[in-house]
């Protein structure tokens, strides 16, 4: 697994490797004592602050830690460091919204109207299309409906992603008309009239302080009684997101929420956090520009990764979904097994899902462990692997270890590349064998830390 790839949001990058190092201090401290607790505190109070978490949410959690770090009781088969570190796990869990992950189920057949609401620029017009393409992806037969008039552009960009991704559109064109409500209403009978099990309603974005907008938007909530109202928030915004949690909230009965730009903002987790304090339940977020790049916001998996342990069961969902784990495989791979073969199955697919780091961020213990600069000096040569990889016997691929300087130049030949590009990949292969090792290890240490659906043994 740990050498798999797939889509990677650069998902709250500071805040990650900041925690990161707070886990790699604790599992290398010489012994646990107060001092330790109280420097791993303030570690944490700077990572969350400066991802602009609510100082009261960072005085809180800060709080919960320091008097349970070294009263809790210690499990059989585990050390403090473990019940510290999965302390902090469970209160970042907390402060995101719980263990709970949201159900994003629909029942089929029923034409479930979603209609999406959101200050402008906050990226509604793309979640529509994310939304579509991902219920579209799992069976749902989708259909998309801008009611958007006010801003320029708006019918013509639906419309363009609404091709790209296969799925009918419906506008203002369809309607003979630019009322946003007639646009909606009519969309909405049209795609019920043909059975479509989710119609997703895009409309203009608006601002609390926009009275017009907002009566508008109310009005367009009541005339077609959408079942479920998503707000789209801009993760840029920080702690403001909750305020406008509130806004909408307070307009229109917001059923869920979708968290859009976590590809890099210094500010995500001020925008999580804040939205969770209002009690509204995030049910996606958006952790890229692409079309693919949404994802079901589930909290524990979330935490997981940030603090570098990673999420087995999102990771093996993921493989499943592109077809790539094959039994045998697999079974190698969660015994901390792996063979050039292996290597070799995941390497093909690669270029369909992007750089690297995403499922790396996936795998227990694999971000606290490994040079990050040689995952980005993989990601730079995977062609020329590949290539090295095919011009391999199955013999070879089995069993790396018959690989001697003859068999290397032979390699080496039939893949247009160097003796010293084979022994590369070959030295990266050794690595990456001994790191799944430690890493399968170090999983079955954090036990309590759940990886649902998965075994390990």
């Amino acid at each position: 697994m740990i050498f798999y790839l797939a889509r990677s949001p650069k998902m709250l990058k500071t805040l990650a490797v900041s925690l990161r190092n707070v886990v790699n201090k604790i599992l290398h401290a010489p012994i646990v004592d107060k001092r330790l607790i109280e420097e791993v505190i303030r570690d944490i109070q700077r990572a969350l602050l400066k991802a602009d978490v609510n100082v009261r949410l960072v005085l809180s959690l800060s709080n919960s830690i320091r008097e349970k770090a070294l009263k809790v009781e210690v499990p059989p088969g585990f050390s403090r460091k473990d019940v510290i570190i999965r302390l902090i796990y469970e209160e970042l869990v907390n402060i995101l919204g719980g263990e709970t992950k949201p159900d994003v189920s629909i029942k089929r057949g029923k034409g479930h109207v979603l209609m999406l609401v959101g200050i402008q620029g906050s990226g509604k017009t793309t979640s529509a299309a994310k939304l579509a393409y991902f219920y579209k992806k799992r069976g749902y037969k989708v259909g998309l409906v801008c009611a958007d008039t006010f801003r320029p552009g708006a019918q013509d960009q639906l419309r363009q992603l609404a091709d790209k991704i296969g799925v009918p559109f419906f506008g203002a064109k369809e309607a003979g008309s630019k009322d946003p409500i007639k646009i909606a209403i009519k969309g909405v009978e049209y795609f019920k009239k043909s059975n479509y099990d989710l119609i997703i309603i895009d409309t203009a974005g608006r601002h609390k302080n926009e009275k017009d907008l907002m009566a508008e938007m109310k009005e367009l909530y009541k005339r077609i009684a959408p079942d479920e109202v998503m707000l789209v928030i801009d993760a840029t915004i920080g702690q403001q997101a909750g305020v406008q949690a509130k806004a909408f909230n307070e307009t229109v009965k917001v059923g869920s929420i979708l968290v859009t730009k976590l590809d890099g903002t210094a500010r995500g987790g001020g925008a999580l956090s804040a939205v969770a304090a209002t009690g509204a339940k995030i049910k996606f977020i958006g952790v890229g520009e692409k079309v693919e790049e949404l994802e079901v916001f589930d909290p524990p998996s979330f935490v997981s990764r940030l603090l570098g342990m990673g999420d087995i069961k999102s990771l093996v969902e993921r493989m499943k979904q592109v077809e790539l784990l094959r039994e045998e495989s697999v079974k190698r791979i969660m015994r901390g097994k792996l063979t050039l073969e292996d290597l070799y199955q995941q390497l093909i697919t690669l270029r369909k899902l992007g750089p690297l780091r995403k499922v790396l961020e996936l795998v227990p213990g694999f971000m606290l462990s490994m040079d990050e600069t040689k995952i980005d000096i993989a990601d730079e040569k995977l062609d020329k692997w590949i290539a090295i990889l095919q011009s391999m016997t199955k013999e070879e691929l089995m069993n790396p270890r018959i690989i001697n300087r003859s068999r290397m130049q032979r390699i080496a030949r039939g893949s247009g590349t160097t003796v010293s590009d084979v022994k590369e990949l070959l030295d990266y292969y050794q690595v990456l064998s001994r790191s799944l090792k430690k890493i399968m290890r170090r999983s079955r240490r954090f036990g309590g830390i759940r990886f649902p659906g998965v075994n390990l043994r």
